[in-house]
C-alpha cells in the first residue's frame, strides 16, 4: 500500500488486454459518468510511470466468480455515497470519460515491484493517460476475498488523491503508519486508508496522515472535490410531513442510501388498530455479522406530531431490530448513520434496507409486574389472549432498547425469579406466542439490582489443550488474538463448559463472554 506523489505529465499508456478469461459483469450505479474498472482477468501494461517503463504482463487476479462478485460488493459499498460506478465491464470503463476513469488492475504478477506491498496506485484518476493501480493478489492469498477487497478500495482512493491514515500517541508520536483501526468484533473499526484487513467494519475518515498528527486529511472533501465527482443525489427526504415516503402496507421491504454527514431519510407508516410492530434496519453487508458494511445504522421514531418517541442506537452492531407495540395511529422513523465506541459518525454512510411488519393482536394485553426482594427480582405477569398461549419468553436489557433473551418458561407459567449478578438497573418484558405464532411483547419495567458486580464466568486463565468455562447463566464467546482478529467464536450453556484451543499456537489471546446480563474478559495463555 503504497502512494507515490508526481507532477509528471506522463506519456499516453498503451494498455492491451490479452486475457480470454470471462468476469462477471457488474456495475454499482450505471447513471455515473466516472468510473472505477476492477480488472480481474489480465492485462498487459506498459507505462511510463511503473516498471521503469518496461512492459507488465499482468496475468489475472486468480480469483473465482463468488470471490469476484464478494470484493465487488464490498468496493461498491466503500464507493456507494458517490456519483461513481465501480465496473468489472471493460466496455463501460472505456466508454467513459478519460479523465474521470481509471483502471485497477487485480493481478499474480508481483515480481516486478518490491517486496511487502500488496499493491501500488498513484493520484491518476483525473490524468486521462491510462495510469492503472495494481493490487497483488498473490501477496494476499488469492482465497482471501476480504484482504483483496480492501486493498483495492485502498488503491482506488489513492487514484482520487488519497493519502494514509494513520494512528498517533497521545505526544504526537507515531504509532502506525497504517492505523489498524480500534475494537473487535462486529464494530471493530479500521480506516480504509490505513490497514482495514482485519476489522470488520471500515469506512472514509478524517484523521491524521504520516506527515504529522496535525496534518489531517478530509477523506470524503478530498473525493468529491478533487475528481470530477461529487455525491449521489438523495433518495429520500428528512421532513416529517405529509410528503414523507410512505412505507407500502401493513409489511415492507424498502432499501435507501445515506449520502452525507448530513443525510437522514425519513418514512412514515399508519397503523389502523394496536398492534404488533416489527422492524429490521440492516446495514449493506455480504454475509452474518454485518461484514462489509459501511454504515453504523440510528433510527429515531416519532408519532404523528413529529414528537420524537425513542432513539434507536445499539453500540454493540451495526444494525437495529425493535420489537415492541404501537397504539393506532400514523408514526414516523427517521434513518441516518450513527458512530460506536471505536469510531464517530464520519465516515458511516452507505446503503441499507428496512424490513417491518405490523399486524393485530390476537394476544391483547399482555401486563408485566416485578419487585426486587431480598436480592431477588420476582417477576409477575397477566396475558389476555383469543387463542392459547405457545410460549414465553422473558427477555432482558442493560439500556432499555437491546433486549435479548434470559430464560425460557412454561406458556400456563405466571412468575419467575430471578438472581441478579451485577449491581446495576435491569430492564424486562417478555416475548409471548400463541398457538396460531403470533407474537405481543408486555411492557417494559426496570428493577435495581443488589448484585455485588461478582463475575457470572469462572474461566482457566492457564490452559494448554482447552479453556474451561464455569457460568452460571447461557452465553456467548469470542476468542481473538492479541491483534483484534477474531479467531473463534461459538456458545456455552449454564454450568461447566469447555473450550477446544489445541490447534492455537502458544501465546495470549483474549476471550470475551456475555449475555444480555454481563460481559467479561479474560486474557488466556496458550502453554
Amino acid at each position: 500500500m503504497k502512494k507515490i506523489f508526481t507532477s509528471l505529465i506522463c506519456t499516453v499508456l498503451i494498455l492491451v488486454s490479452f486475457s480470454a478469461f470471462s468476469v462477471p459483469k457488474l456495475n454499482s450505479y450505471p447513471s455515473a459518468t466516472a468510473t472505477i474498472f476492477l480488472d480481474f482477468d489480465g492485462h498487459y501494461v506498459q507505462s511510463t510511470m511503473w516498471n521503469g517503463g518496461n512492459p507488465i504482463n499482468c496475468a489475472a487476479s486468480g480469483m473465482t466468480d463468488p470471490q469476484i462478485i464478494e470484493a465487488f460488493n464490498r468496493i461498491a459499498e466503500d464507493f456507494r455515497p458517490f456519483d461513481l460506478n465501480i465496473t468489472t465491464d471493460s466496455v463501460v470503463y472505456l466508454a467513459a470519460p478519460s479523465e474521470t476513469r481509471v483502471r485497477i488492475i487485480i493481478t499474480t504478477t508481483s515480481s516486478w515491484y518490491p517486496a511487502g506491498f500488496s499493491g501500488v496506485a498513484t493520484s491518476s484518476f483525473t490524468w486521462g493517460d491510462e495510469t492503472p493501480g495494481f493490487v497483488f493478489s498473490d501477496r494476499l492469498g488469492t482465497a482471501n476475498t476480504k484482504r483483496i477487497a480492501e486493498t483495492i478500495s485502498h488503491e482506488s482512493g489513492h487514484t482520487v488523491s488519497l493519502s494514509h491514515q494513520s494512528k498517533y500517541g497521545g505526544a504526537c508520536n507515531l504509532m502506525e503508519q497504517y492505523s489498524t483501526g480500534y475494537g473487535t468484533g462486529e464494530t471493530g473499526w479500521a480506516p480504509i486508508m490505513g490497514n482495514s484487513q482485519n476489522k470488520n467494519f471500515s469506512n472514509w475518515n478524517n484523521g491524521p496522515t504520516p506527515d504529522g498528527c496535525v496534518f489531517v486529511e478530509d477523506n470524503l472533501y478530498t473525493i468529491v472535490t478533487y475528481n470530477g465527482f461529487g455525491y449521489r443525489a438523495d433518495d429520500y427526504g428528512e421532513t416529517l410531513n405529509a410528503g414523507t415516503y410512505t412505507l407500502p402496507g401493513s409489511s415492507f421491504n424498502t432499501s435507501g442510501v445515506i449520502t452525507t454527514n448530513a443525510d437522514k431519510d425519513a418514512f412514515k407508516f399508519t397503523m389502523n388498530s394496536n398492534s404488533n410492530f416489527h422492524l429490521v434496519i440492516s446495514p449493506f453487508s455480504v454475509a452474518s455479522g454485518s461484514a462489509g458494511s459501511n454504515l453504523d445504522v440510528a433510527v429515531e421514531l416519532y408519532n404523528s406530531s413529529a414528537t420524537l418517541i425513542r432513539t434507536y442506537d445499539p453500540q454493540a452492531s451495526l444494525s437495529i431490530t425493535i420489537d415492541t407495540i404501537l397504539t393506532a395511529g400514523t408514526y414516523y422513523i427517521r434513518v441516518y448513520g450513527a458512530g460506536n465506541a471505536n469510531v464517530g459518525a464520519y465516515g458511516s454512510l452507505g446503503s441499507y434496507t428496512i424490513t417491518g411488519s405490523f399486524s393485530g393482536l390476537p394476544i391483547r394485553e399482555v401486563r408485566l409486574n416485578g419487585i426486587s426482594e431480598n436480592g431477588k427480582h420476582n417477576l409477575s405477569w397477566n396475558i389476555v389472549a383469543d387463542e392459547p398461549v405457545k410460549t414465553i419468553e422473558i427477555q432482558a436489557s442493560n439500556d432499555a432498547a437491546s433486549f435479548t433473551k434470559l430464560a425460557d418458561v412454561g406458556a400456563a407459567s405466571t412468575k419467575f425469579s430471578y438472581q441478579p449478578y451485577k449491581n446495576n438497573t435491569i430492564f424486562y418484558r417478555l416475548k409471548v406466542t400463541s398457538v396460531i405464532n403470533q407474537t405481543a411483547y408486555s411492557n417494559t419495567i426496570a428493577l435495581k439490582a443488589e448484585g455485588s458486580d461478582q463475575k457470572l464466568f469462572r474461566v482457566s486463565t492457564l490452559v494448554t489443550n482447552e479453556i474451561t468455562i464455569n457460568a452460571d447463566l447461557n452465553y456467548q464467546y469470542r476468542i481473538t488474538d492479541m491483534n483484534g482478529s477474531v479467531i473463534s467464536t461459538g456458545n456455552g450453556l449454564k454450568g461447566m463448559n469447555r473450550v477446544p484451543v489445541s490447534n492455537l499456537s502458544r501465546g495470549m489471546y483474549i476471550i470475551q463472554l456475555y449475555n444480555n446480563v454481563q460481559q467479561q474478559t479474560e486474557r488466556i495463555i496458550r502453554q
